[in-house]
């Protein structure tokens, strides 16, 4: 496999203007923000995609959307609402193989996306 960008980001040898990090979790500010507050939370360990979570990744998606939600409360964010997204596979815009969710706020987003 080639380095994976968002594993380098992880590890450290990328930086990244972080928003939070634990032993399972980093979140970053995205270097191209789709909305005034567009944070990605990642797994420290890879995963490819949505689609290839298996049983050891139980509670991974929780864990996420769960730091993503005190993110936007820190963030003031949660009375005015965010929006929580994941892209699986390039056809749905995922344009880095390694999981990741986008946390969007700060602006009126739009239905349907995209």
């Amino acid at each position: 496999m080639e380095t994976c960008l968002f594993c380098e980001i992880a590890a450290g040898r990328i930086p990244s203007r972080q928003a939070f990090s634990d032993e399972a979790i980093v979140a970053f500010h995205d270097i191209n923000p789709q909305a005034p507050t567009h944070l990605l939370l990642i797994p420290r360990h890879h995963v490819g995609s949505l689609a290839d979570l298996t049983a050891a990744d139980a509670g991974l998606l929780e864990r996420l959307a769960t730091t993503a939600a005190r993110l936007a409360r820190e963030l003031g964010q949660e009375t005015a609402g965010y929006r929580l997204v994941i892209n699986c596979g390039e056809a749905a815009g995922q344009t880095v193989p390694h999981l990741h969710l986008h946390l969007l706020a700060g602006r009126r987003l739009g239905w349907p996306p995209g």
